[in-house]
């Protein structure tokens, strides 16, 4: 299957939390998602230092291609910026990309890192990002020699199956149960679901606890 062509071009700052310092880059990505947090020496360095957790990344400005990024991360990092003592920038923008494969690696595990501690620690993150997966490889399955959005005698990957069990992982209980903290209240034929904490108001006003 061919790779898909990257899609969004954009400029993005990483912002140490315990340092203060920062660093300006651009990156093409077809998932906006993918964890990636930036490929400068110094940024590598405060990330394992300080943990992807305490590095909170911000995307700048969208560019309708990766010639028009290169470009504008021209313009953007400059000498000037580099001489703030808060930059993390080693190098004027437009030269961008891997150094090599080593690079490569260091960079991709790094923004791996990132996104296991969101997706343990955020559950609407987590939800999205798995919901996302499934959708997409649901819809690869169901393609057909023509295109056509058909299932038939097809069946799920164990990849698949799995991630259909992560999306109700976890939900419908407790505070993640969107019937949380509610209950039914009744009074003359009609039904109505209110908020616990409202319960003595309306039973106050004849209503009773429970639904016919």
């Amino acid at each position: 299957m061919a790779r898909k062509e990257k899609n969004i071009h954009y400029i993005y700052k990483t912002t140490c939390n315990v340092t203060g310092r920062w660093y300006i880059g651009m990156h093409s990505t077809i998932d906006l998602d993918d964890g990636y947090m930036g490929s400068g020496k110094i940024l590598r360095y405060s990330i394992r230092k300080y943990g992807p957790e305490n590095h909170t990344k911000e995307i700048l400005e969208y560019l309708p291609t990766r010639e028009a990024l290169v470009l504008r991360e021209t313009e953007i990092v400059n000498k000037e910026l580099i001489s703030d003592g808060k930059c993390m920038n080693l190098k004027e923008g437009g030269t961008g990309g891997w150094i090599n494969e080593e690079h490569r690696i260091k960079c991709s595990k790094a923004g791996n890192a990132a996104k296991k501690i969101k997706l343990k620690n955020d559950l609407e993150y987590r939800q999205n990002y798995i919901n996302k997966r499934l959708k997409n490889i649901l819809e690869s399955n169901a393609l057909g020699k023509n295109d056509s959005l058909r299932f038939t005698g097809k069946y799920h990957s164990e990849e698949t199956k799995q991630l259909m069990s992560e999306v109700k992982k976890g939900l419908g209980i407790g505070e993640t149960n969107s019937q949380f903290g509610t209950c039914w209240i009744t009074k003359d034929s009609i039904n109505k679901k209110i908020k616990k904490e409202d319960l003595e108001t309306y039973l106050n006003d004849s209503w009773l606890k429970g639904r016919k």
